[in-house]
């Protein structure tokens, strides 16, 4: 049985915002038990609403859907043309040396285990992320950082803190055992989804609240 509509972070003619919840798919997966999904519950709230962008099935936060074929079309040229502001933020492991910087490694897919992704500086297409320290812990177990990507990669920002040599807490596809234990999700949320609305050219900012801290 479907679950409930996430909260709607903004609606109008054009486009719907919600804030999705960790643990759920963007969109259909594959098997009868991996139909319930966002586009799935939005469509049926929403009559029209069609999935723009991805969020990865346990990462939550700002995602927008167009609610006509124009408004889809603009919007995806604007992620395309990375013309969109993604900001998000992540609890990793350990303490983070320095207070910021940025992160350039290529990612490929991981043809030998799926549904991984990896760095490959030769066959894998270029990648880019920003960070900054936000806080951090009094023991220095762990450090809460702001991640803004420059491109959209599948699992670019949970690769990318690992190769910061701090992968993300709960992250079951790219982290050690005990760092996947030490929390209760995947701790990275989606916080800021910046867009220029695709009828009335304004700059709008969709944010959701971060669920989680140190």
């Amino acid at each position: 049985m479907d679950g409930p509509l996430p909260p709607i972070l903004h609606l109008d003619e054009a486009i719907v915002a919600f804030d999705k919840p960790s643990g759920l798919l963007s969109v259909p997966g594959i098997g009868p038990e991996k139909a319930d999904c966002l586009a799935a519950r939005a469509e049926r709230a929403v009559p029209g609403a069609r999935i723009v962008h991805r969020l990865d099935r346990d990462t939550s936060g700002v995602i927008v859907l167009a609610r006509d074929a124009d408004s889809h079309r603009e919007l995806s040229r604007q992620f395309h043309d990375r013309e969109t502001r993604k900001v998000y933020q992540a609890v990793v492991s350990g303490s983070v040396l320095g207070e910021d910087g940025t992160i350039e490694a290529a990612l490929r897919k991981d043809l030998d285990r799926p549904p991984r992704h990896l760095v490959d500086p030769e066959l894998g297409k270029p990648a880019r992320t920003d960070w900054r320290v936000l806080d951090r812990s009094g023991s220095g177990d762990r450090t809460l950082i702001e991640f803004r990507p420059h491109t959209g990669r599948t699992h670019q920002l949970r690769i990318h803190a690992c190769v910061m040599g701090h992968p993300i807490v709960g992250d079951d596809l790219y982290a050690p055992p005990e760092v996947v234990a030490a929390g209760p999700r995947l701790m990275l949320h989606a916080g800021t989804l910046a867009i220029t609305h695709p009828v009335t050219g304004e700059r709008l900012e969709l944010e959701a609240p971060v669920p989680f801290g140190l």
